[in-house]
């Protein structure tokens, strides 16, 4: 691929990092030229994440869906802006996240029912019999139920996995405020999945639910 072998001619392949912000910039400088099919390859590598992460903030995957797709929109009118001294996936997320915080301040100004509240305000726990699935669900109803600030801060660096000083620049906060709030979000999850797995422990062991001898 013509872009992997520019790319490889000027940064060691030993720093994926410096690998994929190299990428990028051949992508954008091409987008930049109105080139389509770089842009279309760009949205092919940022688009499940974005979804993905979007999700996981507004639990809406429609919703989800139509923000990311604002977000490339915009990436690509102000293909032109982009400032080339900072990392893409920096520029990319920011532009994902003020949309999704946008929708959240939408939210709860007209007092929307939503997922999130759902979740802080505790929902049935599923089945454990759904194994691996239940534990995804609990998972995704804890991170629901953290504060925001938390949540973005704590889904960047550990589902994202960005590095802090990265995180910092997209949320706009000191490199301390990052740590201070990805330390609470996992403290909190920690708290909350601790009773729901031993309750799911115990179920999937019977010793709180009686076995019908056959």
């Amino acid at each position: 691929m013509y872009i992997s072998k520019n790319v490889g001619d000027q940064v060691s392949l030993e720093n994926p990092m410096d690998t994929q912000k190299a990428v990028d910039h051949a992508l954008m400088r091409r987008v930049q030229q109105d080139d389509y099919d770089a842009f279309e390859e760009l949205v092919g590598r940022y688009k499940s994440r974005l979804v993905n992460l979007i999700y996981r903030m507004l639990n809406d995957q429609s919703e989800a869906e139509d923000l990311v797709q604002e977000t490339f929109l915009r990436v690509w009118t102000h293909r032109q802006d982009y400032d080339f001294s900072y990392c893409l996936s920096t520029w990319i997320y920011t532009i994902a996240l003020n949309l999704a915080k946008n929708e959240l301040r939408r939210y709860r100004k007209f007092k929307f029912i939503n997922m999130l509240d759902l979740a802080s305000k505790g929902v049935e726990l599923p089945d454990p019999k759904m194994g691996p699935s239940a534990l995804g669900h609990m998972l995704q109803q804890a991170i629901s139920g953290l504060p925001a600030k938390y949540k973005t801060a704590f889904l960047l660096r550990d589902v994202e996995q960005m590095s802090y000083e990265e995180v910092a620049q997209i949320l706009g906060v000191p490199l301390g405020t990052v740590k201070s709030r990805v330390n609470r979000a996992r403290a909190e999850l920690k708290e909350q999945l601790k009773p729901k797995l031993e309750q799911s422990r115990a179920l999937s062991q019977g010793s709180l639910v009686p076995v019908r001898s056959l």
